[in-house]
């Protein structure tokens, strides 16, 4: 067994390999703190000839024993890979898949596994760590290590590595990743912070990072394998030179056609015209060798033209973002809608609103949680003009993510805005970041359903190409440019700051010049789409959709909680059933009602807060007869409280029966006259007393529907501390 231990902030970071999972290529245990990740890797027994990539599949995998709980649902055991496991598997996938050679031609599995976490220490960059030393002490050839840290912005000061409690009180929150030669990775999200913030960060990880990979080293030093050998690929192609000086010409001007599918059309037209002219010469074996050359022309084409003529293959300039169009109110029957529309990318976003009950339950080892803002990312094939199956897999999921991070940080607080929010992207059309393209989209949508943003929120893809010391940073990329350039980087926010933000590097490092040249053309780019959206809709909507649900919340004297609700939930049910609403009540006294009504949900609480009230004498209330005697009428006048209003009272004149004045379930006004010692209630309907019933005690909390009153009270304090309690 052999170990190696670097000290990151308050803990510890322990790698150590030999002691367990031996059997697999490489394994490495990782601890931080109280938090434990075991990292193995293997590949296939054998080489693959026709592999020409990287078959790297990446499994990382969270047990609940890990935080000593059972796994929740009828089944007790772990299933299908979470959204948090996903997206932390892309995390190691994205920075080490690079430094893996296609010529070794194995598959290659990565299963990063937390078996212990303290709830203290986030076990996903350790995880990060633990994956890339299990492949540097095992027999796979890799161009590694690689580093990964978190940096939070926290009281003031950057942190590395934070607690969870830090993280939830920082203002930036990013994992940074990269080898001894600089940055190749950034991901996450951050409230309105500036680019210069976002760089310091960034910075900040560097030296870390370093550290990190000297000890995947030192490890390797002490416990590495001798790597195995890649395969010897001839490469050789006889015709490469004739056909290269051939197509060269006619490849340069099928590039600058303008039009995603004109270009592919006029690009495979040379290709079939060689293939053709060839035919006889090429041998089976060679066709992928052929390929590769018009592969290689259209890379440099496409670079050379960036890099000396400042000019791309759909004619913009570097700085040139594509005409956008945007439109609101697109469906009628939806909370909001948005079509969003940049080149040849097109979302179409729509919001939807709901209840506390539509609130999606998190259950992993970080602790149960509940969400309130969904977001949620389809990638049709249609939309880039294919067929293939409809589902939800690991690149909508991680595209969601960063779109859910770039609106988040804009939400109104539960508070002040107690629905849930679900905003959904159709990605419609794709050619360059449909991704920024579902924030822009999904930001119109949100002010379009009347959600109180703070700001509005846009994002833009960059990229760039470099050749030696020569740079060049492209704003709005295309999808060839994202494939064949060398940094892809996304960023969203508002015109204050940044929100989201994520970056890969293909080249081996990246200077913070380069990166701050790039984040100031990112904000230019990203001020000038939010002038555009802001044009159609800067501001929410003044009221909800009338087909959104109402919503009112107010808070009562925990110790009530039992009269709300009443022996078995009796007086609960009643009123829910009585006004069409539903009711959630919380330990803490928050009540909240839900109604497709906004009057429906005012009289529910009235009701309830009526079941409270303490009878008043001189007061004047709304009153049910309930029963009638000789004497006099029993008159309903609060919820379960009754008075009786004698025969005299009923009267200037006198009245021989009851019945003449009063039936049953009449309702009329009363007015308190007295209170005795017993508490009995005795009341009086006389006319000439002038009474009138009591007003309104309340209105609705949220917005009414468009065009409705929006006078209202918006309730007391509404802390959702404690269980629900759900009728």
């Amino acid at each position: 067994m052999h170990r190696v231990t670097l000290k990151i902030g308050a803990e510890e970071l322990v790698l150590e390999t030999g002691r367990m999972a031996k059997q697999a290529n490489g394994s490495v245990f990782a601890t931080f703190g109280g938090s434990a990740v075991l990292a193995t890797v293997c590949c296939g027994s054998k080489p693959v000839e026709d592999l020409d990539y990287v078959p790297l599949s990446v499994d990382y995998n969270e047990k609940y024993y890990a935080a000593g709980k059972i796994p929740g649902g009828f089944l007790k055991r772990e299933g299908r890979p979470k959204d948090k496991e996903i997206l932390v598997s892309r995390l190691i996938d994205r920075p080490m898949r690079p430094l893996f050679s296609k010529s070794f031609k194995r598959e290659i599995q990565l299963v990063p596994t937390t078996i212990s976490t303290d709830m203290v220490n986030p076990p996903d960059v350790v995880g990060m760590v633990a994956a890339s030393a299990a492949v540097m002490v095992s027999d796979i050839p890799f161009d590694g290590p690689v580093g990964a840290v978190r940096v939070s912005y926290v009281d003031d000061e950057y942190v590395v590595n934070p607690s969870f409690e830090q993280v939830d009180r920082s203002h930036l929150d990013i994992i940074v990743a990269g080898t001894l030669e600089g940055i190749t990775m950034v991901e996450g999200g951050a409230k309105e912070v500036s680019e210069e913030q976002m760089i310091e960060a960034i910075e900040k990880a560097r030296p870390v990072i370093t550290e990190l990979c000297n000890a995947q080293l030192e490890l390797r030093k002490l416990a590495g394998k001798e790597k195995l050998p890649l395969v010897e690929v001839d490469d050789s192609f006889p015709l490469k030179d004739e056909i290269r000086k051939k197509a060269y010409p006619l490849l340069e001007k099928a590039c600058f056609v303008k039009g995603k599918f004109e270009r592919y059309a006029a690009i495979r037209q040379v290709v079939e015209q060689f293939q053709e002219e060839y035919a006889e010469q090429i041998a089976d074996e060679d066709q992928k060798k052929f390929k590769a050359v018009f592969e290689d022309i259209e890379q440099e084409i496409l670079r050379k033209s960036i890099i000396e003529n400042k000019l791309r293959v759909d004619g913009r300039s570097p700085t040139d973002i594509r005409p956008i169009t945007v439109e609101k109110d697109v469906l009628p029957r939806v909370h909001g809608s948005a079509l969003f529309t940049r080149g040849e990318t097109q979302a179409l976003a729509i919001t939807t609103l709901g209840t506390a009950r539509d609130e999606q339950i998190m259950d992993d080892i970080d602790g149960d949680k509940r969400e309130a803002f969904m977001l949620h990312y389809n990638f049709p094939p249609y939309s880039v003009g294919e067929t293939g199956r409809l589902g939800t897999g690991r690149r909508e999921i991680g595209h969601g993510h960063l779109a859910h991070r770039a609106l988040a940080s804009v939400l109104p607080a539960k508070g002040d805005f107690p629905y849930t929010i679900r905003v959904v992207s159709e990605v419609l059309e794709s050619n360059g970041s449909s991704s920024m393209a579902t924030v822009c989209g999904g930001s119109l949508s949100l002010l379009n359903a009347g959600v109180p943003v703070s700001k509005p929120v846009a994002g833009i893809a960059m990229g760039m190409v470099q050749e030696g010391s020569d740079s060049v940073i492209l704003s709005d990329i295309l999808g060839e440019e994202d494939h064949l350039g060398d940094m892809d980087f996304k960023v969203a926010g508002t015109e204050n700051g940044i929100t989201a933000f994520q970056m890969d590097i293909k080249v081996s490092n990246v200077s913070p010049e380069i990166m701050k040249t790039a984040l100031a053309q990112a904000k230019e780019g990203r001020m000038h789409i939010l002038g555009i959206m802001n044009s159609l809709i800067a501001e929410p909507e003044s009221e909800l959709s009338e087909y959104a649900p109402r919503i009112i919340s107010f808070h009562v004297d925990p110790e009530s909680i039992g009269t709300l609700i009443g022996p078995g939930g009796k007086v609960i049910k009643g009123v829910n059933e009585k006004f069409g609403v539903e009711t959630n009540i919380e330990n803490d006294g928050s009540v909240t009602i839900y109604s497709r009504d906004a009057k429906n949900a005012r009289d529910a609480k009235d009701s309830f807060l009526s079941l409270l009230e303490e009878p008043e004498v001189g007061k004047v209330y709304p009153g049910v007869v309930r029963r009638i005697v000789d004497f006099g009428a029993f008159i309903e006048f609060l919820p379960g409280k009754e008075g009786l209003c004698h025969i005299s009272k009923m009267s200037k004149e006198r009245i021989n029966k009851v019945e003449d004045v009063l039936e049953l379930n009449q309702e009329v006004p009363v007015k308190i006259i007295e209170i005795d010692k017993m508490g009995r209630v005795n009341l009086t309907t006389l006319v000439d007393e002038d009474i009138q019933p009591r007003g309104d005690r309340g209105g609705s909390h949220g917005r009414p529907p468009r065009g409705g009153d929006r006078g209202g009270d918006r309730g007391g304090d509404r802390g959702r501390g404690g269980d629900r309690r759900r009728h």
